[in-house]
């Protein structure tokens, strides 16, 4: 049990004049966020904010506790009889919000649909071993894979959704209907999301009656309607300032930990300019990680030196992509016929000059912050660099997801196993393959490392293939993100915080 209740001493110039940060009411949890969630069915999330908010409207198989075990839920037990059969017994009386049933028949319809291609779903690549699912009877779920797959129990917490409602043309995207420990009240877009408690959840409801999610883009502006009372909880991403400030000020609780995601550069490997490794290589080399993660991430952040993270039990010091040197990079971009042929500064090749964009979004400072740096240090090296900073939707759906970027700064989270990093976004034919990179090498090195019940051949698979990708470069890894909570004393429940940013440790459910 991880429970983080850590304060700090208060900075004296603010304590004089500060107020006690109180809870708004005993009833309700007020928690800022970045971004507005982009749907509210489980099996569609793409960002954070949809993902941790249906985590308390739904509710999977599966629990995954703060130090990543894995407990259980909607299920009271499963058994593996066999490698590539698992079976799932749920608990009894099991109800939906709205009162209708759930059964084994809702478990399959869900799976189901995930593993469908029409379908769609963002993660699929995480359950394609999946062959069939089916329900034996009310109580039972027997899923049959392909082949062994070691992941998969972490990946069964997705939420369960109702199979005739959905049938019926219901839309759960924006009126979901679960068997969590919440259920939505209201959904102003682009401002807050308000739920109230599930008295229908197995668990029964939660202390905390209501939660309404804020929606405050800036992260300066978040820690400031935390600080103000007007947020009960906020976590990150923030800025490091606001990190530094608030973890010293007692009037606060915070948890503050590593966490379970990077901050990286995605190349667009389908793009003229950057289909040669060698030339993101040259690109990578240019990316002062040093400075980026202690001088403006103010080092909350880990500079990351391969794919895999520094927690992982996968992870090998042996492994490295390349490092800052703005010398070297510019001798390669020479050699792949980049020179300063007319003397004004900016390196050319057959009568074009090298020019990239460098994309972000406009929510993190930080990252805004970063691509501004980056874009001066490309500058230096000869390199007509374009920042181009737009909103999160228009960033992430329209414009990387749809392979139209060159070099784009984000992040991934809840990366609780290494397949999940690396499976559905560096293999060929990936459904968050978004760079359209590929190498059959390492096709069959992410295959054979899910496939395998070995944990050591798994980690061995995985160091081969991030070798590989260290040197290929369609990720170059910037940072492994740390995680910051912070949260008013007098909440009435117990905080337990857990790295992948849910929220069910801060309504009164402790694992």
């Amino acid at each position: 049990m991880n429970k983080f209740l850590i304060t700090a001493s208060a900075i004296a110039l603010m304590a004089f004049a500060a107020p006690l940060a109180v809870a708004q009411d005993a009833d309700t949890l007020v928690i800022g966020t970045d971004v507005d969630a982009g749907t509210l069915d489980p099996r569609l999330t793409r960002d954070t904010t949809a993902s941790r908010t249906a985590d308390l409207i739904y509710a999977g198989l599966v629990h995954i506790t703060p130090t990543l075990e894995v407990v259980p839920d909607l299920a009271e037990s499963w058994e593996n009889p066999d490698p590539t059969t698992f079976i799932f017994k749920l608990r009894p009386d099991l109800t939906f919000s709205d009162g209708s049933p759930l059964t084994a028949e809702d478990v399959a319809f869900t799976y189901s649909t995930i593993i469908d291609p029409d379908f769609n779903a963002p993660q699929r690549a995480l359950y394609t071993p999946i062959a069939s699912v089916e329900a034996v009877d009310p109580q039972t779920v027997k899923f049959t894979l392909s082949a062994p797959y070691a992941p998969l129990l972490t990946y069964m917490d997705i939420g369960i959704v109702p199979k005739a409602l959905v049938e019926g043309g219901h839309d759960l995207a924006l009126q979901p209907i679960g068997a969590g420990p919440m259920k939505l009240v209201s959904w102003n877009r682009g401002s807050e999301i308000v739920l109230e408690a599930n008295d229908t959840y197995w668990r029964g409801a939660p202390e905390i009656e209501n939660v309404t999610v804020r929606i405050i883009g800036d992260n300066s502006a978040r820690a400031q309607a935390f600080e103000a009372g007007d947020l009960d909880v906020i976590q990150s991403p923030l800025s490091p300032q606001d990190i530094e400030r608030l973890a010293n000020d007692d009037r606060f609780g915070n948890a503050i930990m590593a966490g379970l995601g990077v901050n990286y550069i995605n190349f667009n490997t389908k793009d003229p300019l950057l289909t040669d490794p060698k030339m993101r290589q040259a690109f990578s080399m240019l990316i002062d990680q040093e400075t980026i993660v202690n001088d403006i991430y103010k080092g909350v952040d880990q500079v990351a030196h391969s794919i895999i993270l520094p927690s992982s039990w996968a992870y090998s010091d042996a492994i490295s992509q390349p490092t800052f040197d703005l010398e070297g990079a510019v001798a390669l971009f020479n050699e792949l016929g980049w020179t300063d042929s007319n003397g004004d500064g900016f390196l050319d090749k057959d009568g074009q000059d090298l020019a990239v964009t460098l994309a972000t979004h406009s929510e993190d400072p930080n990252r805004v912050q970063t691509i501004e740096y980056m874009q001066a240090i490309f500058e230096m090296a000869g390199v007509k660099a374009t920042a181009q900073i737009t909103d999160w939707p228009s960033f992430s759906t329209n414009y990387v997801q749809q392979g139209q970027h060159q070099i784009a700064l984000l992040g991934w989270l809840n990366i609780v196993d290494p397949d999940r990093l690396m499976f559905a976004q560096l293999t060929t034919d990936g459904s968050t393959n978004w760079g359209g990179y590929s190498n059959p090498q390492v096709d069959a090195l992410l295959q054979e490392a899910r496939s395998t019940l070995d944990q050591p051949a798994r980690a061995e698979a995985y160091q081969q293939a991030a070798t590989i990708l260290a040197e290929e470069l369609p990720y170059f890894i910037v940072s492994a993100q740390g995680y910051q909570l912070f949260y008013a004393k007098d909440l009435p429940v117990e905080v337990q915080a857990t790295p992948r940013g849910n929220f069910r440790g801060l309504i009164g459910f402790t694992d």
